[in-house]
């Protein structure tokens, strides 16, 4: 068994966390979270978090005490500091309170990664409201169903998103982001005009008894998605991530992953611990992204992975301008990364790769270091500190030894209620399920096989798409590919691939069967292999497969269809989750 699993039950590396302080101060000492405050600051701190909680209002007024002048958000408008943040903030709330948004009451906010999306999550949080995070690429129907089974007071959304936001029974609407010159109504007002309306240096607000819940969607990528509340996960949390991912006090971040989902969401809270200034871009750009990280001499860089193939994509002309020397995270998360992405990543930019995977439901649940890249670059390496992960027997729910698959459980402080519309994810001895299915190799590292719902059998096999995904990725030829099952009258299924050549390569059918054939076991050779320009990503970076269940022919010069494309909606969002 791996070293991370413990053996006398699945809950005791939680149950006994004491035992492992000696781990926790230490996270604590070399991350620089522990630190000298003068007494004063510290008992203003502790009541803060007493009365408003650990979320994003105490977390936020909490650095804000800490330190005022240092700038928290940098985006295309400039630069805000944490006191000008919670003064604009506090004004925010007010107005709020106007529209009729309180505790326990719900905002809204579908907005892209700017000082909008920031300034209303704390803001609703200083009324003690739940905040719903849209996906900036929910198509109308999807979004209109999402909003009448939350039933929000409010929705904040950037002006490009007022369409979508049409035709859902929601009777306040106030925009986040502004692209024209809107008349002042009641159903166009800004963020910043509610900030103007409001006098500055108001007395603060009452702490609300209710704190704020986080819903976070599921990816949406097989049907509507689920709301998944999160509530106050303390500091537990960010031990467990910097426990096996070196985060420090103070750093520059660019967080290029969605806001509005786990991933980006979570860096979000880390700024609350470690003083991070979150450098924000409305839309990513593979150039773009770089020319930020070195201009502004970031030390972290929070992607999904389909982020680091856009990048790598560019001309080695273009990549050579850009060192990334200041960088010493590149934090990913969202999906596994295909292929050998992360040894061209390291051998192009350094060993500064850390891949997480998780889900919505339960977090993080394992985290790949440089060093586990290195060793093996398609693992999600090893449970990071106060982590269980197991393996279970799909029909008898019995543990499984290291090297043979089945079902990822997982148990941590951040697993989640249950879907606001009713539902849970399974469990055993109280551990949650991923919905993955995955192994242990013997050196302790997880390894991602695909969803559980994703295993075809073909042939009496049990045959996992992300195998021989991984495999046509290494092609020279390839850049991005994903699988799925299709009938087969000879193996009863069999596995139909769609893949992205680079640009100006060529290869045939053939010779992509051929190279599976070379790879891996004959049946998990797929029986059709179809060339497209680009797979349809959600804004997240997963591939939505089920458009390419639905799409028919092979033709090479399909294009990925849509408007709600992931790989164009992921460079347009500048914005995971994680799987």
């Amino acid at each position: 068994m791996p070293s991370s699993t413990p053996s006398s039950g699945p809950l005791t590396a939680l149950t006994t966390r004491a035992s492992s302080a000696g781990t926790a101060a230490k996270v604590l000492l070399s991350s620089g979270i522990i630190k000298p405050y003068s007494p004063l600051a510290l008992a203003r701190v502790l009541k803060l978090l007493k009365d408003w909680g650990t979320g994003p209002a105490g977390g936020f007024m909490a650095m804000a005490t800490l330190l005022p002048d240092r700038v928290w958000i940098s985006d295309e408008r400039g630069d805000l500091t944490w006191a000008e943040v919670d003064e604009r903030t506090d004004r925010l709330a007010r107005a709020l309170q106007g529209l009729g948004v309180d505790e326990g009451s719900s905002v809204a906010v579908m907005a892209r990664n700017h000082r909008g999306f920031l300034e209303i999550t704390v803001a609703a949080a200083k009324l003690g409201a739940d905040l719903l995070y849209l996906n900036t690429a929910f198509a109308g129907p999807q979004l209109v169903e999402v909003l009448e089974r939350e039933d929000p007071t409010v929705v904040v959304h950037d002006e490009e998103f007022t369409d979508l936001v049409a035709d859902a029974h929601v009777e306040t609407r106030v925009l986040a982001w502004v692209d024209s010159e809107v008349e002042e109504n009641g159903a166009r007002t800004s963020l910043d005009r509610l900030i103007e309306g409001e006098a500055r240096g108001g007395a603060r607000l009452p702490a609300p008894e209710h704190h704020s819940r986080i819903i976070i969607l599921t990816s949406g990528t097989t049907g509507t998605p689920k709301g998944a509340p999160r509530n106050e996960a303390g500091v537990d949390a960010a031990i467990s991530l910097m426990s096996r991912m070196p985060l420090r006090q103070g750093w520059s971040v660019h967080i290029a992953a969605p806001l509005f989902h786990t991933w980006g969401y979570a860096h979000m809270m880390l700024s609350l611990l470690l003083g991070h200034t979150l450098v924000l871009r409305r839309r990513f750009d593979p150039e773009g992204a770089l020319r930020t990280v070195d201009e502004q001499g970031c030390e972290g860089f929070v992607v999904i992975p389909v982020m680091l193939q856009r990048i790598l994509g560019l001309p080695e002309e273009v990549l050579e301008r850009y060192s990334l020397r200041t960088v010493q995270v590149v934090a990913a998360s969202g999906s596994a990364l295909p292929g050998d992405l992360a040894l061209t990543w390291m051998d192009h930019f350094g060993d500064n790769l850390y891949n997480t995977y998780g889900s919505t439901e339960v977090a993080y649940a394992s985290i790949a270091t440089p060093e586990d890249l290195r060793e093996s670059p398609s693992s999600a390496g090893k449970p990071p500190w106060a982590t269980v992960v197991k393996i279970y027997d799909e029909k008898s729910d019995r543990e499984l030894p290291a090297g043979e698959s089945g079902r990822i459980f997982v148990g941590n402080s951040l697993l989640f209620e249950g879907y606001t519309g009713g539902g849970h994810k399974d469990m055993i001895d109280g551990l949650m399920s991923s919905g993955d299915v995955g192994r242990f190799d013997e050196d302790g590292r997880l390894h991602i096989e695909g969803r559980d719902d994703d295993m075809i059998v073909s042939g009496g096999e049990n045959v996992f798409p992300q195998e021989v995904e991984n495999c046509l990725a290494r092609h020279e030829a390839v850049v991005e590919v994903a699988a799925i099952g299709v009938d087969d009258d000879e193996f009863g299924k069999r596995l139909k691939a769609f893949v992205v050549l680079q640009s100006g390569a060529s290869a045939s059918e053939d010779d992509l069967k051929e190279h599976v054939k070379r790879n891996l076991a004959r049946y998990k050779v797929p029986r059709e292999i179809v060339v497209i320009d680009e797979l349809p990503r959600n804004a997240t970076g997963k591939v939505l497969k089920r458009e390419l269940a639905d799409r028919g022919g092979d033709s090479a010069e399909q294009d990925s269809g849509g408007q709600d494309s992931g790989a164009q909606e992921s460079e347009d969002s500048g914005q995971t989750a994680a799987t």
